[in-house]
């Protein structure tokens, strides 16, 4: 059902604080069928100092083609100078969960 479309996942790391109100922009705005939320412990230069903060990662799937107005949508709502929005294509996976994600983006 899915024609041959593409998926990815995407990744933004985000203060805790904010983590799901972005994940409910997101859904909102049908750019993401399904945000997982994951608290990490970042380690990280900015702006040549070592940094260590705890943040959640921001697991989103999505398809390929939405990935630009996805990722202006969170640089206009991220708290950070600089996001991290980054995707990984899926390359295979269960043909009813794709075809799920599909159904759940615009």
């Amino acid at each position: 059902m899915n024609n041959k479309k593409e998926f990815l996942l995407a990744l933004i790391t985000a203060p805790q604080s904010e983590s799901y109100r972005i994940a409910q922009e997101l859904l909102n705005h049908h750019l993401a069928a399904c945000v997982n939320i994951v608290p990490v412990k970042s380690i990280y230069f900015w702006k040549g100092k070592l940094e260590s903060e705890p943040e959640d990662l921001l697991i989103i799937k999505t398809r390929a083609e939405l990935f630009d107005p996805l990722k202006e949508l969170v640089k206009s709502i991220h708290p950070y100078e600089v996001p991290e929005i980054i995707a990984v294509a899926i390359k295979t996976g269960n043909e009813e969960y794709l075809n799920w994600i599909l159904e759940n983006t615009t």
